[in-house]
């Protein structure tokens, strides 16, 4: 080789070797921020990251994609590894990644704000983890980022303003997290904004009308949160194919152009807020519509007409407004949906209707699964036509005013597993044509007018799970083929007929039952031996039959039986020892240990555990069936229940420190507590296990519950002295709502009815989002629903039942524990709440109570009754506002009469107290200056 060829080899050498050393050294810091974030990284059970290591390149590592030109790492998709631990700040020396994916793991942490630096990211996936902290602003410097996925994490602070810099950002998703503070108006200026997904945080104001500038949005998921006010105007939004709003608390009406400006439409969810008027007629107009639901509003006025415009409807839930006018005719709009061949789910129960169903219902679509027409003022008869619509799993119509007889065609609904006609005027026998439904799990035909025995056919549905024929006039014996056939039984109630005979001897084959009522009956004979095999019983009433003989032996082996009634029966001979050893009950006069032929034995466990058991009630809410989101599991227990170890409580109450102590009461001390790496405070009752009443044992007990911060109803009423705790109007209308929810679930909703005998402002407490919660049930007593109690021991005392001020009357005179007792209280409670006043207050004496004081103010129109700080918001008070008012205090009169029988029902002031409030709503005033609930 000369020299000049030489030259211009070592020339040509130098010059290609800069890039390659460049290229080197970049691909050496890639491969050190990678082994940066393995550091950090835990848990790798599918073994990926054991391939990140010397051995090979790191452009062949597991997860790891590199570039061809640069061999620059570009993609890291670690999804669904199982992985814990932390994102690692290296991560933003991945300069040229362009997609990160650590979805569907368990991380923890923050995101890292060195993310910012990734300037070509597209793509950045981080949903289902652990992770905590706020949105790094910094994200808003990844310019080219056309998809966040930070779903189903603990993500807490606001959505940054800055995230509306992202001008090519497509797809936005922070659902279930624990955002605050509102969305930001920034947001409408993501002109390529198609998915917008925020629902299940705690974002709350009003929703900005910047985003009605979205021309190109599709999904707009803002549901389950606590924005209000009203839904802007949707001018802009032709692309938008799903609206979800539900569960907020949002007034007025939708907009009036929504079914032009929208045409393509395919979702509609506004349920659970607090939206008023009619519905749009311009809703029949979007034929694109399959999902339209506004269940648990305040809807009035008739149910369009033309309903039946919207062909290609897939689900329509209207459940639960005030729509109907009472008048036959309103159930009119069936007849047009048999023009929607696709319908496949229609509720319009919890409403106002009115009428006949329809013959046209024989027509309705082949593929309808689910039919809810429930509490509404149905009249005649079930149409013969229902036996049309053979793809039918729910049926429901509980609590109308249907009679006559169940149609045969019934049994054409062999897809049926749930059958709902409770709480009719139905006769007639149980047609034997209910025996096709073979995949039926819950039947309930209770509080009807049936006759005639059970038909044997029944024996066929085994798949029967709980079945109801409670309260009606059915007679003759129980084919014992019946019980033999009912391997999967959970709940049987059969109480409150004319059934006889004896029992089958052989129930070996219900192992599954868990409640079992035949109380009220005219059963006779003795008590099958195979019952005790039911192991699983945590129930049994067979009171008022006249059963004879002694209590099997094997009774003993029901080892989870809290609930034991066998009185006024006919029984004889001695109570098992084990039995006396395992349950509290009242003992009959004895002569040694040998009982009468007519003592009546009762024997009651109560589910309360004594009266130690504190519960805390979460107002139930109605969740409409037709909204089937994303599955969220729990963040740290999978059945949803605590079970910790005393290390534990003693760690997260710093040793039941003084300073963590938040009360005590006659069971126990309460401490304020916080898990480790759970970010909700738990209130711990330490019960006091040596007090009278309390279950004995020599072993640590306490009771972990959600923990209330904002304390009592009490110190929001009285403490005056913070001037931060007060409750205007609209706040202490929505408390009395929930309070009222939460009876009528103790009276209505429970199995065994509980009343809680001690209901007062202190016993009510309030959770971060204003929700009231009922509390202490020491003094609770579990009442059947017919028989007025299940044991003279929870009733007959002479002890005052309750707190001075808020007892019922008739407690003072011995009367016996019921749900009017409550009522009573509740209505006292009322009164607390409008005046500002306690019911001891010095000023009722000689005769004049804090009923008596309402009820003669109301009558001479004087508004000096109320709180004074309720007066003062509202110094010129607009008429429709002091309806309210007026309205609210009637209601506590109506419900705190001196006669018990007098009193309004509970479900009766639900209603009135909705109807106030939706009255409040019309006037502008709900929600001035409120607390987010």
């Amino acid at each position: 080789m000369d020299k000049s060829s030489f030259h211009c080899y070592i020339t040509l050498l130098s010059i290609s070797s800069k890039p390659a050393t460049w290229a080197l050294r970049s691909n050496e810091n890639d491969m050190l921020a990678l082994l940066s974030l393995k550091d950090q990284l835990v848990g790798d059970s599918h073994g990926v990251l054991t391939s990140w290591n010397a051995s090979f390149h790191c452009c062949q590592w597991q997860g790891v994609q590199c570039g061809r030109r640069h061999q620059r790492v570009v993609s890291l998709n670690m999804s669904g590894l199982s992985l814990a631990g932390f994102i690692s700040p290296a991560i933003g020396n991945l300069t040229f990644l362009r997609e990160v994916d650590f979805s569907h793991n368990k991380l923890q942490g923050s995101i890292p704000r060195e993310v910012g630096h990734l300037k070509r990211l597209v793509y950045l996936s981080l949903e289902f983890n652990h992770l905590n902290g706020e949105i790094p602003e910094e994200l808003s410097n990844c310019s080219n980022l056309q998809e966040i996925a930070f779903t189903a994490n603990n993500i807490t602070g606001e959505i940054p303003v800055s995230l509306g810099d992202t001008k090519n950002l497509i797809s936005l998703h922070l659902a279930y997290n624990l955002l605050i503070g509102g969305i930001p108006a920034s947001l409408g200026n993501i002109s390529t904004l198609k998915v917008l997904s925020l629902q299940h945080n705690k974002l709350k104001g009003t929703i900005p009308s910047s985003l009605g500038k979205l021309s190109n949005l599709e999904y707009m998921y803002i549901g389950i949160n606590k924005l209000s006010g009203s839904v802007p105007p949707v001018h802009n939004f032709s692309s938008l194919l799903v609206l979800d709003a539900a569960e907020n608390q949002l007034s007025g009406n939708l907009p009036p152009e929504i079914g032009c400006t929208c045409p393509n439409l395919e979702a509609i969810f506004i349920g659970l807020n607090q939206l008023t008027g009619e519905i749009l007629r311009s809703i029949s107009n979007i034929s694109s519509l399959e999902l339209f639901d506004i269940a648990l509003n305040g809807f009035t006025g008739s149910v369009l007409e033309n309903m039946g415009n919207l062909r290609n409807l897939l689900v329509l839930t209207i459940s639960g407004n005030y729509l109907g006018s009472g008048k036959p005719g309103d159930l009119s709009f069936l007849s047009s949906l048999s023009n929607c061949s696709r319908l496949q789910s229609l509720s319009i129960n919890y409403n106002h209707l009115y009428g006949v169903i329809p013959d046209s219902i024989a027509n309705f679509s082949i593929w309808l699964e689910e039919l809810l027409m429930g509490d509404n003022q149905i009249f005649v008869r079930i149409p013969h036509g229902i036996g049309n619509l053979i793809n039918l799993d729910f049926m429901e119509m509980k609590g109308t005013f249907i009679a006559g007889e169940i149609p045969i065609s019934i049994g054409n609904l062999q897809n049926l597993e749930g059958l709902y006609l409770g709480f009719n005027h139905l006769s007639g026998k149980i047609p034997s044509s209910i025996g096709n439904l073979s995949r039926l799990s819950d039947l309930d035909l209770s509080n009807n007018k049936f006759a005639g025995a059970i038909p044997l056919s029944l024996k066929q549905c085994t798949n029967l799970q709980k079945l109801d024929l409670s309260t009606n006039n059915l007679n003759g014996s129980i084919p014992y083929q019946l019980f033999g056939a009912f391997e999967r039984l959970i709940h049987l109630n059969l109480s409150h007929n004319s059934f006889t005979d004896s029992l089958p001897s052989d129930m070996r084959s219900m192992k599954n039952l868990v409640e079992f009522y035949f109380h009220n009956n005219n059963f006779h004979g003795e008590i099958p031996m195979t019952l005790g095999e039911s192991l699983e019983l945590t129930t049994l009433f067979m009171q008022k039959n006249s059963f004879h003989g002694t209590i099997p032996q094997s009774f003993a082996s029901l080892r989870s039986l809290e609930n034991l009634d066998l009185s006024n029966n006919n029984f004889s001979g001695t109570i098992p020892p084990e039995l006396q050893n395992s349950l509290f009950y009242e003992k009959p006069k004895e002569k040694g240990k040998v009982l009468s032929t007519k003592t009546i034995i009762a024997i009651i466990i109560s589910v309360l555990l004594g009266s130690i058991l504190v519960v805390l009630l979460v107002y139930h809410s109605l969740r409409h069936k037709a909204r089937r989101g994303t599955f969220m599991p729990s963040s740290l227990f999978d059945n949803g229940c605590l079970r910790l170890s005393y290390k534990e409580l003693l760690e997260c109450t710093h040793g039941f420190a003084s300073s963590n102590l938040i009360g005590t009461g006659s069971f126990g001390s309460v401490y304020k507590g916080v898990l480790y790496q759970h970010e909700k405070p738990l209130a711990v009752k330490v019960l006091n296990l040596r007090n009278h009443g309390a279950a004995r044992s020599n072993e640590f007990k306490a009771l972990v519950f959600e923990f209330m911060p904002n304390g009592s109803l009490e110190s929001w009423l009285h403490e005056q002295h913070d001037q931060s705790r007060y409750l205007n109007f609209a706040q202490r209308l929505d408390i009395a709502i929930d309070m009222a929810n939460a009876i009528d679930y103790l009276h209505h909703g429970c199995e065994t009815m509980v009343v809680h005998c001690n209901l007062k402002p202190s016993n009510v407490l309030l959770d971060d989002d204003m929700v009231a919660h009922v509390a202490d049930f020491g003094l609770a007593k579990l009442l059947s629903t017919v028989t007025s109690n299940i044991g003279s021991d929870q009733t007959g005392s002479s002890l005052i039942k309750g707190t001075i001020g808020y007892v019922a009357p008739e407690y003072g005179m011995n009367g016996s524990v019921s749900p009017e007792g409550d009522i009573y209280s509740y209505g006292i409670m009322l009164f607390e709440m409008i005046t500002g006043r306690r019911p001891t207050c010095d000023l009722f004496h000689d005769g004049l109570s804090l009923h008596n004081f309402c009820k003669m103010a109301l009558q001479e129109g004087l508004k000096e009754i109320f709180d004074v700080r309720l007066v003062e918001e509202i110094p010129n008070m607009e008429a429709e506002i002091w309806e309210c008012f007026v309205s609210f205090t009637k209601i506590g009169v109506s419900c705190s009469t001196e006669v018990a029988t007098d009193r309004l029902r509970i479900r009766d002031a639900i209603i009135e107290l909705h109807a106030t409030k939706a009255r409040l709503l019309r006037t502008g005033f709900y929600g001035r200056g409120t607390i987010d609930r």
